[in-house]
């Protein structure tokens, strides 16, 4: 057999037999690599790229290396589920930094700190003083996650609103000219309906490049003509406005009737159609 055609074997038999290990670890393992499984992946990489040229080892003997080198992360996962004392010896534990505003010199310098390196970490999480730090700890991956005070945090909708609508991912129902039925049928929405909203903006499905339709019915689209301008929707003005409408004609009517309860009737109802208003309003003008 050729030189060339038996190295071309072992590479494709190499690279599909790490598909297969790589599968078996799962996602965790390559999304967030500990410093072991960084070396175990560099050593695996590189036992796999000296046997597809070196045609002196034996796929036996490689495969057995890599097998091994592979499979113990899998095996040190496996006990780490079970026992927790196991998991904080080969994963170790968190380290907290900041504690009610203060550095906790003594667990800096353990895990061998320096005060540029956590300032330069805060300043990564847009943090730039430390005295607006509550509480900021050490993960065993490395990563430092950071809670502010409460005075120095960020204003969330559910902090102006106590109970806030649910707010539903949005579904694309266009991608590369092909309408997707079963976004749309999610939404509760059908062809007919997006033929409606893309006629109103006289745009052909065909130009369409993606489309999507958020939690409040609105139709977003971007086309391949990326200097054809296409119009906002405005689906929360035009409820916003149906909503304010709904109050003037509940005023007008109060005004018209010469019932006294219904008359009464109109003003609760108006009353209740303004504190509504101004409950949305905020929400259907973003």
């Amino acid at each position: 057999m050729p030189i060339w055609l038996e190295t071309a074997i072992r590479s494709i038999c190499i690279l599909i037999g790490l598909f297969v290990i790589t599968r078996i670890l799962g996602k965790k393992q390559l999304s967030k690599l500990s410093f072991f499984e960084y070396i175990v992946g560099i050593t695996v990489g590189d036992i796999a790229g000296t046997m597809s040229v070196d045609l002196g080892i034996s796929l036996q003997e490689g495969i057995t290396s890599i097998l091994i080198w592979s499979l113990f992360p899998v095996a040190v996962a496996r006990l780490s589920l079970r026992n927790k004392k196991f998991r904080d010896f080969v994963e170790g534990n968190s380290t907290v930094f900041i504690k009610n505003g203060k550095i906790l010199e003594e667990n800096l310098k353990r895990e061998k700190y320096t005060v540029d390196e956590l300032l330069e970490q805060l300043r990564k999480k847009d943090v730039f003083r430390v005295a607006d730090v509550e509480f900021a700890v050490l993960e065993p991956n490395g990563d430092l996650n950071v809670l502010l005070k409460r005075e120095k945090q960020p204003l969330t909708v559910g902090d102006v609103f106590p109970n806030p609508p649910r707010e539903k991912e949005p579904q694309t129902v266009i991608m590369d000219g092909m309408i997707l039925d079963e976004p749309l049928a999610t939404m509760g929405l059908g062809r007919g309906w997006l033929k409606e909203q893309l006629d109103k903006q006289g745009v052909a499905i065909e130009n369409v490049f993606l489309a999507q339709v958020d939690s409040y019915g609105q139709l977003t689209i971007d086309l391949y003509d990326d200097k054809i301008q296409i119009a906002e929707p405005q689906e929360k003005m035009l409820l916003l406005a149906a909503m304010k409408k709904v109050q003037a004609d509940l005023d007008l009517y109060a005004l018209q009737t010469e019932s006294e309860e219904a008359k009464a009737l109109y003003e609760r109802n108006a009353a209740k159609m303004a504190e509504l208003v101004q409950k949305v309003e905020p929400l259907l003008r973003n």
